[in-house]
């Protein structure tokens, strides 16, 4: 199983369109918040049709009523609040928002995968038997030190139990996926 792992899209509705049309062979998404606007809901449903959405909630969802009401509206999408616990693909995966509880997540060791995001950095650590996947931003901007970053997102494989990076990349005015770092 592939599991997409997304975050901070901040409302970047280019680099998001981009990245979800690369994920075809993908058969579930992981989004670590920071959605934004109540649209990116209907966004990710609609590009990631009958396929399993988990969201939770980051820092910068402004609209959690609307957010909630455009998930309702799309079965495969699920809202989590702050903590995503289950199982994909035969892997325990846990998911949240911030780096501080996703470490004490990976230090419980019960999960095979924890995902986060928050701090636009992209990157994937091993700790014993948990794999630690903050795919960067979708925003393509790191806004504590003002900089541009690269827009990135990840793809897990349950079977490998490993994750790659993916970067979108403008060339001109088209956006394409390339691998990422």
């Amino acid at each position: 199983m592939k599991i997409a792992v997304l975050s901070d899209v901040h409302d970047h509705v280019w680099n998001l369109r981009a990245a979800l049309a690369s994920l075809d062979d993908a058969n579930a998404l992981l989004y670590c918040g920071d959605l934004c606007s109540p649209f990116v809901v209907g966004l990710l449903a609609d590009g990631f049709r009958d396929r399993p959405i988990e969201i939770v909630f980051g820092n910068n969802d402004g609209d959690l009523f609307r957010i909630a009401q455009n998930a309702a509206k799309h079965e495969h999408v699920s809202l989590n609040g702050e903590v995503y616990k289950g199982e994909l693909g035969g892997k325990q995966v846990a998911m949240n928002h911030f780096p501080a509880i996703a470490s004490e997540l990976v230090a419980a060791g019960s999960f095979d995968l924890v995902c986060f995001g928050h701090d636009h950095t992209f990157r994937i650590e091993q700790t014993g038997r948990t794999l630690a996947v903050n795919p960067g931003t979708l925003l393509g901007y790191e806004p504590v030190n003002g900089r541009d970053v690269p827009a990135t997102f990840a793809v897990y494989d349950t079977d490998a139990g490993e994750a790659v990076g993916y970067q979108v990349a403008l060339d001109g005015t088209e956006a394409r996926v390339v691998p990422y770092p």
